[in-house]
């Protein structure tokens, strides 16, 4: 069997079942779904930021980690797959939706990789919050780009500055063309933009316009994380449409800003003019966040 066939059939047979049952039966459980995309990578869903694995006979990459509980159930699904050392792990940035697994991985993986800032964010806040021997800091960093092969494929790590934070990566799976955009990418939900970890809403349209200008029509994306009824993959259209998001964002609060608003009153909107695709929870979010960018970081 070629490599390729014996790993995508691997993934699809270690997909986990939904539970079709009462509501109260499903919940008893942690749902997760391992989903092959091509070229042996495909995602993880449970509960936190989209995980992105990379499996063949000889090597084994992850990128982010979600939390200590699915991290295992990602690795007991890896194993199935392929029992062997995990070669490479790396985090897009530092939120612990992303990074509270990554404890897991220490005895398993030979290296974890992320941005400079990444790592210093990581450390800032587990220091804050009493729990350094909970985390597992990444082993090596970089500042624009990094890149390595494993086997047939190529990895690359490109930093374009501050965008949902200072520390954010994009991942390119070169051979498979796929591109984990970590949380640059919150496809139709409400962004988290952390000002706590340099987050700079103007920026973050420079940095989807460099990944726009970096990669191909042909390249999948992968999101951090995605409104109800849209997926956690999609294509330079997704990207474009948060970057559309963020510009809409910005030209609203400085017209209600230049209007005399205070915040609590712009507040009261329940859609950013501009895009409507961004409904539910979350919207104070952007708006504080905007907010602190125009007034008080002036």
């Amino acid at each position: 069997m070629k490599r390729r066939s014996f790993l995508y059939q691997g993934a699809l047979a270690s997909m986990v079942p939904s539970f079709r049952g009462a509501a109260w039966l499903r919940n008893l459980f942690a749902e997760y779904q391992m989903r092959p995309l091509r070229e042996n990578v495909g995602v993880f869903t449970e509960s936190g930021g989209t995980i992105l694995w990379y499996v063949t006979e000889d090597h084994i990459a992850v990128v982010d980690t979600q939390f200590p509980d699915p991290a295992a159930h990602l690795i007991a699904e890896i194993k199935k797959m392929q029992d062997r050392p995990i070669d490479l792990l790396i985090n897009t940035h530092h939120h612990g939706d992303h990074t509270s697994g990554n404890i897991s991985f220490k005895d398993l993986a030979a290296k974890l990789v992320a941005h400079e800032n990444s790592k210093a964010n990581q450390q800032r806040v587990a220091e804050e919050n009493g729990k350094m021997d909970q985390q597992w800091l990444p082993t090596e960093t970089f500042t624009t780009n990094w890149e390595t092969s494993l086997g047939d494929e190529n990895i690359q790590m490109y930093y374009f500055g501050p965008g949902h934070t200072d520390g954010d990566a994009m991942i390119h799976f070169t051979n498979a063309n796929i591109v984990h955009m970590g949380d640059l990418v919150f496809n139709r939900r409400f962004p988290y933009i952390d000002k706590s970890a340099g987050a700079s809403i103007s920026n973050w349209i420079s940095v989807l316009d460099n990944a726009l200008a970096t990669f191909d029509r042909e390249t999948l994306f992968v999101f951090g994380h995605s409104g109800e009824n849209y997926d956690i993959t999609g294509k330079k259209d997704e990207l474009q449409a948060m970057q559309d998001y963020l510009s809409a964002l910005l030209s609203f609060m400085e017209k209600e800003i230049a209007a005399g608003k205070s915040k609590e009153e712009i507040a009261k909107v329940t859609e950013i003019p501009g895009a409507p695709e961004w409904k539910g929870g979350g919207i104070g979010r952007s708006i504080d966040a905007a907010w602190t960018e125009l007034v008080e970081k002036k």
